[in-house]
């Protein structure tokens, strides 16, 4: 059984001792877009860090694609999509600094002819619930899980920003640990179905929390409490990201596509905000 949730669910994952410099947020902001107007983001000197940098402190230094070697769980990366993000900040990340994480897998959901695999990873900074997509490893009895829709409101959107990628910003992003080669390699990404290498989903996760900071965050990424997102469709490296923000008291609620084809690529999507 590729997976078997009995072994799966709840099992610990090998901690990590995490650590990074200003050089590590540096290249992720530049991952992300940052320019050379946005000081905060690019120069050691006042640099503040974007709280999606807390995804990819696991993967820093990282030369080998991503392993799935977990417990109960025996798959190809093939075979498997990022589905989800949920980020919860418990306090802002410096600009260089070490924590100590651990994790384990904390649930497994049967979407029929797909499952999820949600892994939980803690650290005094912040808590990822991560969610994987496995496409044919479905159908096993198990529990379908939570809903994750957040609808937005029926209304125009209070913010529209558009954020342009470009060819080859995934190549510059696996610069952060992931290196996956369908983000690089035509024949892999061909093998797992597209027509040419896809952006990572965590990058246009960062993107998008980017846009939402620097349009309606008056630039302050402290004031984000929280971030949550699905991925619902892949960016090609050279599209344009369109982000719509609603805003509904604490939280604002987003969603984002891509403007060349009109497809979706994060939605479901809560940013929450300190007062």
């Amino acid at each position: 059984m590729p997976i078997d949730p009995a072994v799966a669910i709840g099992a610990e994952l090998p901690g990590r001792d995490l650590s990074w410099t200003t050089t590590d947020v540096l290249l992720y902001h530049l991952t992300l877009g940052a320019r050379a107007t946005e000081l905060r983001y690019v120069y050691e000197r006042d640099l503040t860090v974007l709280p999606t940098f807390a995804v990819v402190t696991g993967t820093l230094g990282e030369t080998e694609p991503p392993a799935l070697d977990m417990p109960g769980v025996d798959i190809s990366l093939a075979s498997t999509l990022h589905g989800g993000e949920e980020l919860v900040v418990h306090k802002p990340l410096p600009p260089s600094g070490t924590a100590q994480s651990r994790s384990r897998i904390a649930d497994v959901y049967d979407k029929g002819s797909s499952a999820i695999i949600v892994i939980e990873t803690v650290t005094d900074y912040f808590t990822i619930r991560r969610s994987v997509f496995v496409r044919g490893e479905g159908g096993f009895g198990g529990d379908r899980g939570p809903s994750s829709r957040v609808p937005p409101p029926d209304r125009a959107p209070d913010t529209v920003t558009l954020s342009p990628t470009w060819a080859e910003q995934a190549l510059w992003y696996r610069l952060c640990g992931d290196r996956n080669p369908l983000h690089a390699d035509p024949a892999f990404a061909a093998m797992a179905g597209f027509p040419a290498p896809i952006l990572h989903g965590l990058c246009t996760y960062g993107m998008v929390c980017k846009a939402v900071v620097d349009t309606v965050l008056d630039g302050d990424p402290t004031r984000v409490a929280g971030f949550s997102a699905r991925f619902s469709g892949v960016v090609y490296p050279g599209e344009t990201l369109r982000t719509s923000i609603w805003r509904q008291d604490d939280r604002l609620l987003v969603n984002a596509t891509v403007v060349e084809r009109d497809a979706p690529a994060l939605s479901d999507a809560v940013l929450t905000i300190h007062g």
